[in-house]
C-alpha cells in the first residue's frame, strides 16, 4: 500500500528522521526550498508548509538572509517540583556536563484585577484586586522560563510583602514571605499541561511561535485551604523536563502483604 500522507508531512517526517538519527546535526542547513521541491517533486507551498511543520516543533529555525538550520533540542534542564523547591524563584537543575550558568531572574509588579481563570483559581470574584508578577528567568542571560503570579490583595495589601520581589521580605518564596505576616502555606497544587506558545512567549523564550511550551498551573493553600496565590510557569517542552519527588509515608501495604 502507498504512503498516504500528504506529501508536506512526508518531507518533514524526513527532515525530522534526518535529525534524530544525526545525518543533519545541531547547526547544520536545511535543505533549501528548491532542493526540497526537486527531492519531493512538491510546491513552494507544500515544501513552506513542511519547513513551518518543523520550525513549530522545534527542530529548526529560520536565520534572516541565511535560511533554516537544525536547532539544538537537547533538554537544559529540570524543573524541580519537589516540596522543598516548588515555590522557589528558580527550582531548577541544569543538565550534568552543561557549562555552569550564572542564574538570575527579573521581576515587574502591577496593581490589577483578577480575569475569571485566576478568580476561580483564587477562590475570589473576577474583578477582585490581585498583585501581578510577572517573571523572566535566565542563565548567562538567556531566557529559560516565564512565570505569572497573582495574590489577592485582599491578604497582602498594606502588608511588607505586598510586592514579592520588594520589601524587606523580597525574594524569599510564597511559603517565606506568606510566613512573615502570620499565614502558614501547608501544600502547593499543580497542574501540568502543554499549548503552542504565544507570539510573546515564543520572542521571550527563543522559539518558532506555535512552538509547543509546557505549563504549569501552581496554588498554593493556607493551614484554612485557601488559595493565596497562583501563578503560570511556562518553558519550552524540547528543552525542559519535569522531576517530581514523591515521598511515601507510612507502610507499604503491598510489600507487608
Amino acid at each position: 500500500m502507498g504512503d498516504t500522507r500528504p506529501v508536506y508531512q512526508r518531507i518533514a517526517d524526513d527532515l525530522r528522521q534526518q535529525i534524530d538519527e544525526g545525518t543533519l546535526t545541531v547547526g547544520a542547513r536545511i535543505p533549501s526550498r528548491s532542493e526540497l521541491k526537486r527531492a519531493y517533486e512538491a510546491s513552494d507551498q507544500t515544501v513552506d508548509r513542511a519547513v513551518r511543520v518543523l520550525k513549530a516543533a522545534g527542530y529548526a529555525e529560520g536565520q534572516f538572509g541565511r535560511g533554516v538550520f537544525v536547532t539544538d533540542r537537547a533538554p537544559i534542564g529540570t524543573l524541580l517540583r519537589t516540596t522543598n523547591a516548588v515555590d522557589s524563584p528558580f527550582a531548577a537543575r541544569i543538565s550534568a556536563g552543561a557549562s555552569p550558568a550564572a542564574l538570575l531572574w527579573e521581576a515587574n509588579s502591577a496593581n490589577t484585577v483578577a480575569p475569571p481563570r485566576i478568580a476561580e483559581r483564587l477562590a475570589i470574584e473576577p474583578g477582585d484586586p490581585v498583585m501581578c508578577t510577572q517573571y523572566e528567568y535566565l542563565a548567562d542571560r538567556r531566557p529559560l522560563q516565564l512565570a505569572t503570579s497573582w495574590e489577592p490583595l485582599a491578604i497582602t495589601d498594606g502588608t511588607d510583602v505586598v510586592f514579592p520581589e520588594r520589601g524587606p521580605y523580597a525574594r524569599r518564596g510564597v511559603r517565606g514571605r506568606f510566613a512573615a505576616i502570620g499565614i502558614q502555606v501547608v501544600r502547593a497544587a499543580e497542574l501540568v499541561g502543554s499549548r503552542p506558545a504565544t507570539s510573546p512567549e515564543s520572542e521571550a523564550l527563543g522559539c518558532s511561535p506555535g512552538q509547543c511550551v509546557t505549563v504549569i498551573e501552581r496554588t498554593h493553600f493556607d493551614s484554612l485551604d485557601r488559595p493565596v496565590e497562583t501563578s503560570d510557569i511556562v518553558v519550552r517542552a524540547d528543552r525542559w523536563r519535569l522531576e517530581y519527588g514523591i515521598t511515601f509515608f507510612g507502610q507499604d501495604s503491598e510489600a507487608s502483604a
